[in-house]
């Protein structure tokens, strides 16, 4: 059995997540690394055992070994680095957002389908397995009719002045930061849960920091550190909250935000539908909150002897040995190497380049309703 061999651009925090990931498929292989320069290259694949290393990602592109490429890089650099993955006919996993530009977007995903190439975007939340049971009763019809959908994304680790980060920079993280960084990964669990469209949005977006404490030099972590700092603007957003309509009438509102103190990770997505209502929140992943008018609430616990027929690919351990964030990964490269090695079609818990680019224009429709006032289409 042949194993399939992968490339990583960027290995940082997500780079260092999808190389543990695709070890433990153990019919993928990490085969070489490519990082800003040769020092850097070699130091990281020294530190994480992997046998080749490059200072310039265009040459691992040249590999011929090389199959599938992960692009783990700044989201400045997903769309040149994504265009020429592609052009080099390699398969591609890339990190969000696609591009910082929608124009960008719509161009990867007409490549992409013209390459026939196995694509998509690491949305790794659509893998859990109670996502999955969700979305199932969904399309079964056991909530009844969906007339709303709520969710949030919380998270603190912006919430100090004196907390920076290259995605406050609209040259390295675009033009939104809340919104692309961490709303786009729940208006895709919105609508992929749901099956419906987003077709409207109406948005308030709110920089609580105009101005934070930047660290003198280059930045790669939100952590306070020591030495010399000085007062920059902030033109991205820390906080937002969405209201949406979807194509079949269902309503629904959303809130994203970098500054709420005590939520670390904290994505949440209600459904709430005419027989029942389901809840599912990523740091509690385990379970799903079932609501009824007339009975009492439930909880659904993670066990395969419970769960639909569907999830159980999703599902790898027995009752109460809980399955988790990195294992969400698992679930994203199993799917993508699998296609890859099988030469079958992509299952659709992955996100593609196309739902990339809905998800942009989504975001694009947010800036222009705070900058006009009012509902905007998508």
């Amino acid at each position: 059995m042949r194993k399939v061999k992968a490339g990583i651009i960027g290995a940082g925090f997500i780079g260092k997540a999808h190389i543990e990931a695709i070890r433990r498929l153990g019919y993928a292989e990490v085969a070489a690394v490519a990082q800003g320069d040769a020092e850097r290259a070699a130091q990281c694949a020294a530190e994480l055992d992997i046998p080749i290393a490059y200072g310039d990602y265009r040459e691992l592109l040249r590999n011929e070994e090389i199959e599938v490429i992960h692009n783990c890089t700044p989201n400045h650099l997903h769309y040149e680095i994504n265009k020429q993955a592609l052009l080099h006919g390699k398969h591609l996993l890339s990190e969000k957002p696609l591009t910082l530009r929608s124009a960008e977007a719509k161009e990867l995903s007409e490549l992409a389908e013209q390459r026939g190439l196995v694509t998509g975007i690491n949305f790794n939340y659509r893998q859990f397995p109670m996502v999955q049971q969700l979305k199932s009763m969904i399309r079964e019809g056991e909530l009844g009719s969906l007339h709303q959908i709520r969710g949030s994304y919380l998270q603190d680790w912006l919430l100090y002045k004196t907390d920076y980060n290259w995605r406050m920079e609209e040259k390295y993280g675009g033009g939104t930061r809340a919104i692309s960084d961490i709303g786009s990964h729940l208006f895709d669990l919105a609508q992929y849960v749901s099956g419906l469209a987003i077709v409207e949005v109406m948005a308030d977006i709110s920089t609580v920091h105009k101005q934070r404490y930047k660290p003198v030099g280059a930045v790669h972590s939100p952590q306070t550190a020591a030495g010399e700092r000085e007062l920059v603007e902030v033109n991205t957003e820390d906080c937002c909250s969405v209201l949406v309509r979807f194509g079949n009438g269902c309503r629904g509102v959303f809130t994203v935000s970098q500054v709420s103190a005590g939520n670390k990770n904290a994505l949440e997505l209600h459904v709430d539908g005419a027989v029942a209502s389901g809840s599912w929140r990523q740091e509690e992943p385990f379970l799903l909150h079932m609501g009824y008018r007339d009975k009492p609430r439930e909880k659904v616990a993670r066990d395969p002897d419970l769960l639909k027929h569907e999830v159980q690919p999703y599902l790898h351990y027995p009752s109460g040995h809980e399955e988790g964030w990195p294992d969400s990964l698992k679930n994203m490269m199993r799917h993508v190497y699998s296609a890859v090695r099988n030469k079958r079609p992509l299952a659709d818990s992955v996100a593609t380049f196309r739902q990339g680019y809905e998800i942009m224009r989504i975001n694009d429709a947010i800036v222009r309703s705070m900058e006009r006032g009012g509902w905007e289409s998508i």
